[in-house]
């Protein structure tokens, strides 16, 4: 078993005239919750996407588990998109016997088990569902594997604050500790607590990789501290932003 998960070396995107992935060099290991931290439109969600092998990079490469991003990558990531993808006719229940002939390792008891957690039941249809409750349900779908790699883009952006802490509880009880969590996201104060390591992504460039802990002691700060400090709009000549 490789100790180190995900590799990116040099891994550019360039859409047009816009790029979103600048020579990213990134290594994560096993074992670790990991938060990809940047403002919108900073790369977190194509670097996501590369990594998931739904967008193909215009330049260097990426490894997961050793391997290049392909079908057995595919089959060990765990994605949660920043975005609903399942029809309104569907049930929760449904969701899960499609999961279930997918992925090997799709656990269903555990799925029902987060759904009676989160108030959710099964047997209703998306279409009847509030938007967080669906947000519950996708977040179901994705903990309830035994993969290797979970990604999250913005799993806590759409749901409110009461919301966060009950979803990042999902999060920490229920994923591989085997595997890694890399999620994805600009409300720093709300994870920051579950944080083993940061990744500050800036403009398509990772401009820090460290260990919470050393980025305290480091820097003094904490790392929501940290983050607006580097990500502070700045005023335009002529004071106007």
């Amino acid at each position: 078993m490789n100790e180190t998960l995900v590799e990116c070396r040099d891994l550019r995107k360039v859409y047009g005239r816009k790029t979103a992935l600048d020579g990213v060099d990134l290594s994560l290991g096993r074992g670790r919750i990991v938060g990809l931290l940047g403002p919108n439109g900073s790369g977190k969600t194509t670097l996501i996407k590369i990594l998931c092998g739904l967008i193909q990079p215009t330049g260097g490469a990426a490894a997961v588990d050793g391997r290049a991003v392909g079908p057995y990558t595919k089959s060990i990531i765990s994605y949660l998109p920043d975005r609903m993808y399942f029809a309104d006719w569907m049930r929760a229940s449904d969701l899960f016997d499609l999961f279930g002939d997918f992925y090997a390792d799709f656990d269903r008891k555990r799925a029902e088990a987060m759904c009676q957690s989160l108030g959710v039941d099964p047997r209703d249809r998306m279409k009847t569902m509030s938007k967080g409750t669906k947000e519950k349900v996708q977040l179901v779908l994705v903990m309830a594997r035994q993969a290797q790699l979970y990604l999250l883009d913005e799993p806590i952006a759409g749901v409110d604050p009461a919301a966060r802490d009950f979803i990042l509880h999902t999060i920490l009880t229920n994923y591989n500790e085997a595997g890694t969590v890399l999620i994805s996201t600009h409300l720093i104060g709300d994870i920051e607590r579950v944080l083993d390591e940061a990744v500050f992504l800036k403009e398509g460039k990772v401009t820090l990789h460290d260990s919470v802990d050393g980025i305290r002691e480091k820097t003094g700060k904490s790392v929501d501290a940290l983050f607006r400090d580097v990500f502070r709009a700045q005023p335009m000549e002529g004071g106007a932003f």
